[in-house]
């Protein structure tokens, strides 16, 4: 949780605290950071933990020269050795992924077993990446005329800069750090600014490894003017970003105005369907860890229950969400029993609180409230349900990013796959039925790229491309599986006659 530095009587009332440094060319560097710092808190107790660099253009100058003057020769290296690099990290990674979760509890807030969870995946990430001389290979056609020959083959594309989210900064920054290094390219991170130092530990770890060379991996801290730098750098070739729907679009567009190949995985608003038929001892389990874990801070929560039946069944199932929600314990990220943790920041849960007290003044039934005590930090808020009688309203259609679950009531699965396919949005979403009829009828038909059946978090595995739609994307090609390659590489095809 980051809030800008306002006055230097609050500094002074606050204990010491470092100062977060830039990782360029092998080494850590002091900041320019003409605009100053920020301030990272824990997001339990409020407690300053570290001060953020707002790094300049000059910070990202630096940083950029280092990754593309390094490029060259990592691209030289064979692909079986880079992989034997990414390997590496990956052990060392393994090797300390306890630290890396306890850090994310303690920089993000999410619980202890959501962290571990998230430093999991990420290294799968790299583990994926490992099969670089796989992955790389070309095609090629013999013979296409008399004594002539074609054949296609993936080089890297240069240097690729990295801009990820709070909600996950272990594993977003592993999405894609070690696809595009695996590949061939140089790298620059750009850490959420909210909780930065997940990625700094990580650029710990990489310094330890002796198969990665100065330069071809570097972080640097700021905010907007540090985004702008690297959306603006000629020397970057290609831009991944993964955040709000809104600032994928100005990450789109800015990049392609400055000629930059970009991936951009924007918001989501994913509908959870619960068919008459569901199993209430499976669905309401998997509804729970979708819609509050993690304080609902995931951009693949189930932040919709569609009720479909008749009223009676409707009614029913919502009882039980309610009665199981009312039980989810509360707290720190850290403490035992907690469930549900903090919000990211005081402002990101009084945005959620405002959004409840909107619906229940538009006529949405108040079914749990979690507003109560907010906690030493501010940031703690309750599971809450509303169900609203209006599909297209901010409660059914906006994405809130909270422990907040709408319900909405559909007669039958038709209907309930219109209400899914309004969205402008279509990053995932789930169906809940022992019917595999109506399981295939909803996989057809609903307009989002990750669904599941009977599962609450419908993330794939990361041999497998993280595939949202419409809106939830800007660009073709996605994080992680073969889109991983196709990104941070270019096609050549060479013909040939001997």
């Amino acid at each position: 949780m980051s809030t800008v530095e306002t006055t230097d009587s609050r500094q002074r009332a606050e204990p010491e605290a470092r100062t977060l440094r830039n990782y360029v060319a092998g080494s850590w560097v002091e900041a320019e950071a003409p605009d100053g710092t920020l301030e990272d808190r824990d997001p339990a107790t409020g407690e300053l933990a570290a001060r953020i660099p707002l790094s300049g253009a000059s910070d990202i100058d630096v940083a950029v020269r280092a990754a593309r003057e390094a490029q060259p020769a990592w691209r030289d290296v064979a692909p079986q050795r880079r992989a034997r690099a990414v390997f590496a990290l990956r052990e060392a990674l393994s090797e300390r992924r306890e630290e890396i979760a306890r850090l994310v509890t303690a920089d993000m807030g999410k619980t202890l077993g959501d962290a571990r969870g998230e430093v999991g995946r990420g290294i799968e990430s790299v583990e994926a990446a490992c099969a670089i001389p796989h992955l790389l290979k070309g095609q090629n056609l013999e013979g296409v005329a008399r004594g002539v020959d074609v054949e296609l083959v993936r080089q890297p594309v240069g240097v690729v800069a990295a801009i990820t989210p709070f909600n996950f900064p272990a594993m977003i920054p592993l999405w894609f750090l070690p696809y595009a290094i695996a590949c061939g390219n140089s790298f620059v991170l750009k850490p959420s600014e909210r909780d930065p130092r997940p990625s700094e530990l990580i650029f710990e770890i990489i310094d330890s490894v002796d198969e990665l060379p100065d330069g071809i991996l570097n972080l640097v801290h700021g905010a907007r003017d540090a985004v702008n730098g690297l959306l603006d750098h000629p020397g970057v070739d290609a831009i991944s970003f993964v955040g709000q729907a809104s600032t994928a679009r100005y990450i789109a567009e800015r990049s392609a105005a400055n000629g930059k190949r970009f991936q951009a995985l924007g918001g989501a608003k994913n509908s959870l369907v619960v068919m008459p038929d569901a199993d209430l001892e499976v669905t309401v389990p998997a509804i729970m860890g979708s819609a509050f874990g993690a304080a609902g801070q995931r951009c693949l929560a189930g932040s919709v229950c569609v009720l479909v039946g008749d009223r009676g069944r409707q009614d029913e199932v919502l009882a039980a969400l309610s009665e199981a929600a009312s039980e989810l314990g509360v707290g720190p990220g850290d403490a035992e029993g907690t469930e549900v943790c903090p919000l990211v920041a005081p402002e990101a849960r009084e945005r959620v609180a405002e959004a409840i007290e909107r619906a229940a003044g538009e006529g949405a039934e108040l079914i749990l409230d979690g507003r109560g005590d907010p906690g030493p930090a501010k940031t703690m808020l309750g599971p809450s349900i509303l169900a609203t009688e209006d599909p297209e309203s901010e409660l059914a259609r906006t994405e809130l990013f909270g422990p907040l679950l709408a319900v909405v009531r559909a007669p039958d699965l038709e209907a309930a796959l219109e209400f899914v396919n309004g969205s402008r949005y279509g990053n995932a979403g789930s169906i809940f039925t022992t019917s595999g009829g109506a399981a295939r009828a909803y996989r057809y038909g609903a307009q989002a790229g990750m669904l599941g059946v009977n599962i609450g978090v419908a993330a794939p595995i990361s041999w497998f491309p993280f595939s949202g739609w419409k809106d939830s994307i800007d660009g073709d090609l996605h994080a992680n599986g073969d889109d991983a390659v196709e990104f941070y590489t270019r096609k050549k095809v060479v013909t040939s006659r001997w």
